[in-house]
């Protein structure tokens, strides 16, 4: 049964393995990993996932760029499967491209439902942070990321050019 988890040391080599599956250049979207994190190492990774931790403290500052934002890792038993984070607020790249939550599923655990399920759940935590609607982007060509955000009460605001490529924009109302 899977799980909505706190970033943990102990799936280092079951992120790792999932790290290969998707490519070591592509964009693991909901995980917060910086270009400059160190992963590889046990104590690299540990930093990371304690670092991932802090940004939900509203009462400590964010690196610079960064939203507070609340990350938990999709995993099962001690497979991780995804990542899944929920940003408390939306900067302007967010309000353009990003969103208040990404969210990606190793390409081994896809078509389970799992993000449909994760995003149910990470909705909920919107609600109790006091949030009254949360915007959510995906590639126009994206189809398991539309069903996903429509399966979850997503409605299109709009297609537009951003930043990072064309982005469909959802919003969902809690």
């Amino acid at each position: 049964m899977p799980e909505l988890i706190t970033p943990t040391p102990r799936l280092h080599s079951s992120w790792l393995a999932a790290r290969e599956e998707w490519g070591l250049d592509a964009p693991m979207d909901g995980g917060g990993l910086g270009s400059d994190d160190d992963v590889d190492t046990a104590e690299g990774f540990a930093a990371w996932a304690e670092r991932l931790q802090r940004y939900g403290d509203r009462t400590l500052p964010v690196d610079h760029g960064r939203v507070h934002a609340t990350y938990w890792w999709i995993a099962e038993g001690d497979t991780y499967l995804g990542a899944i984070d929920l940003r408390h607020y939306l900067n302007g790249f967010l309000l353009d491209a990003g969103g208040h939550i990404g969210y990606s599923v190793r390409p081994s655990a896809r078509r389970r439902g799992l993000a449909t399920w994760a995003l149910s759940g990470v909705l909920h935590e919107a609600r109790v942070l006091g949030m009254d609607r949360v915007l959510l982007t995906c590639d126009p060509d994206n189809e398991a990321s539309v069903r996903t955000i429509e399966h979850n009460g997503g409605v299109l605001e709009d297609v537009r050019e951003t930043l990072i490529g064309p982005k469909r924009r959802y919003w969902i109302n809690l």
